[in-house]
């Protein structure tokens, strides 16, 4: 007799691993011995240091998310959604769980035997490297979504891009460590403690560590009466402390953690106890870094359900992007991360609009990012820059059709100011009715722009060129991409037009190589690093890329990888042009994070004599494509 409710398990289960890689007569034993388990959303599936059940779980529906208790404070370290496991390393390794498991929304889990996926494993050697796969690269389930069904960590398809950056991140610690001497009582360090509000204190000599005490120390060994509270530190104190250096990264961090057994470790100059103390981690420094990565940070946004939770999260974006900075993660990485977070949230937004409409829209239709966002380079919080198409519809439901889209505009635009992203000054958004158009209105815009050039118009493409779809039918975009192209061939000297543009601003170092700066205005004497140094490396890259047809590429970098290969003599120029921007971007960041702005204006008093001259290096290239732009497009008889 068919055992229908099996076969329903073991359609699901073939589909992810390690599930994926057993014989059907193994996947088939464990399916037909799943227990199908309903939890109510907020219900615990099981907690922190509980002992472990007898099966591990599979998430069927919904989502259950992994908390982990330090110091009072429950961290939200991962969501287990569709096709994750959970609960699977304290079965195998005969721990306590580590972690407690909450159902974030009404989930229907998969609970499966451990000892019959322990009888599999000893017949079946890719099972058993898939979970040691698992568990040495610190994941729940090593599942890649761009490798559907391969193993993330196994050796043969190990992609270094797809690791979680906060394993390779550089450990955050504290750099103010809370300290005392041997000769302080067990009380006056307690009373240091409580009055700075940390959980540990050193015990330092000639500025090395030579022990800790913490919380854990007081509970045990004064509270029970063991030792006098009078005693000097060193009577309880642990010694010798494990010690570190600044440079080991979160996962090197958390094993030195298991291996000793403890939840401090300090950072010394050299990473020996023989050294100056610098600082301490903790392993609640690590559980936040987990919990902020931004994979969990885009589950959280998926299954969001109200505005607070978006401005929450991309609060805790900005605290993401600065960590980054600091810990010197190459600013691509950064650039991607922060963008597929930055749309995730426009996404968000848009769907949760929607939802507030009467009716659902009347026709299909696309949410266009532009600007720095369009080009996926905005990495510090500026104000918006968007709009919207929609499909061709008849005259007699055009008004209808575009006062609901500039309806559902407002409420996306008042979202997105609402999590932090803040009004267009210029109103260039498309809750504006001249940037909430159809496809043919898009098309004739366009048209306009490329074959009656003024100066508006240029300034105009320069922003609605670099567009990208965040949500919506991509083909209506494809049909302004084509109709734009098409415009640019037909009229081909509106690249000239677009190329004296790009050399509005000169090249940022004067005659005598002084930085040019704003001569009056609100920044006058501070250097514009977005108009004198960003702006031309893009403009150019943008240019170039137009003038090759090139299509569905607006990231600057990718731009001038591109040109790359279709212009190899000018490869140590556009591979330069990249190294600037970089440099560049990172730069501006960095500004905007210190002095919480957009981090355009830069004062040049508080920059010192090495950052002037690392910023002057990246000027070269800038006066070299410019030169490239005015030979190839003749620009000087422009001028």
């Amino acid at each position: 007799m068919k055992n229908t409710i099996a076969e329903r398990i073991f359609d699901f289960l073939k589909d992810f691993p390690p599930f994926d890689i057993l014989t059907k007569e193994q996947l088939f034993l464990i399916a037909a011995n799943v227990k199908v388990v309903y939890v109510e959303k907020d219900r615990v599936v099981f907690k922190q240091k509980e002992l472990p059940h007898e099966n591990f779980y599979i998430v069927k529906d919904g989502a259950i998310g992994l908390y982990r208790t330090l110091d009072l404070d429950s961290i939200l370290v991962d969501i287990c959604d569709e096709g994750d496991i959970f609960g699977l390393r304290p079965l195998v390794q005969n721990d306590h769980y580590l972690m407690s498991a909450k159902a974030n929304e009404e989930s229907i889990l998969y609970a499966i035997s451990v000892e019959i996926l322990k009888e599999i494993i000893q017949s079946n050697d890719k099972v058993s490297k898939f979970l040691i796969a698992s568990f040495s690269t610190n994941i729940k389930t090593p599942y890649a979504n761009n490798n559907y069904g391969q193993l993330f960590a196994n050796v043969d398809t190990l992609e270094g891009n797809n690791t979680n950056l906060s394993d390779f991140q550089t450990a955050e610690y504290s750099k103010n460590p809370i300290t005392c001497n041997k000769k302080t009582s067990i009380k006056e360090a307690a009373l240091i403690m409580s009055s700075n509000r940390v959980g540990s204190i050193l015990i330092v000599e000639n500025k090395n560590p030579i022990g800790i005490i913490t919380d854990k120390d007081l509970r045990l060994k004064i509270a029970t009466g063991l030792v006098s509270i009078d005693e000097k530190v060193d009577q309880i104190m642990s010694s010798p402390v494990i010690t570190v250096s600044d440079k080991i990264t979160t996962s090197e961090a958390q094993i030195a953690m298991l291996k000793h057994k403890i939840t401090h470790l300090c950072i010394t100059k050299d990473g020996t106890p023989n050294s100056e103390l610098c600082g301490i981690m903790s392993e609640h420094d690590i559980v936040v870094l987990q919990g902020n990565n931004p994979s969990v940070l885009i589950k959280e946004l998926k299954r969001a359900k109200n505005i607070e939770t978006l401005r929450y999260i991309r609060q805790k974006t900005s605290k993401l992007l600065k960590g980054y900075i600091e810990q010197k993660i190459p600013i691509i990485f950064i650039s991607n991360i922060i963008s597929e977070i930055t749309s995730a949230l426009t996404i968000k937004a848009i769907e949760l609009s929607i939802l507030e409409m009467e009716t659902k829209p009347p026709v299909k239709f696309g949410w266009l990012a532009l600007g720095s966002q369009g080009r996926k380079e905005q990495l510090l919080i500026t104000d918006q820059d968007n709009a919207l198409v929609f499909e061709n519809v008849f005259d007699e439901d055009y008004k209808t059709t575009k006062d609901y889209f500039i309806s559902l505009s407002k409420k996306i635009t008042n979202k997105l100011n609402t999590i932090g992203f803040e009004y267009c000054p210029a109103n260039m958004m498309a809750s504006n009715p001249k940037f909430c158009l159809s496809v043919n209105e898009w098309k004739n815009k366009f048209n306009k722009w490329i074959t009656q050039p003024s100066e508006k118009s240029i300034m105009m493409c320069t922003i609605f060129f670099d567009y990208d779809l965040v949500y919506g039918n991509k083909k209506l975009v494809d049909k302004i991409s084509k109709s734009i192209f098409k415009s640019i061939k037909s009229y081909e000297i509106f690249l000239n037009f677009l190329g004296r543009n790009a050399l509005i601003n000169p090249p940022p170092l004067g005659f005598f190589r002084q930085f040019l700066v704003e001569n009056d205005g609100a920044h006058k004497d501070q250097f514009d690093i977005k108009s004198k140094a960003l702006m031309p490396l893009i403009d150019a890259a943008r240019l170039l890329c137009l003038s090759h047809n090139l299509k569905n590429e607006n990231n600057t970098i990718k731009r001038y990888v591109n040109l790359i290969d279709i212009e190899p003599q000018n490869k140590d120029l556009y591979l330069s042009c990249i190294d600037a921007f970089k440099i560049l971007l990172r730069f501006r960041t960095e500004q905007g994070l210190k002095h919480n702005d957009s981090g355009r204006y830069i004062d040049l008093k508080n920059l010192s004599k090495s950052e002037k001259l690392k910023l002057k290096g990246a000027f070269k290239p800038i006066k070299d494509i410019q030169e490239l732009l005015n030979i190839r497009y003749n620009l000087s008889q422009m001028m």
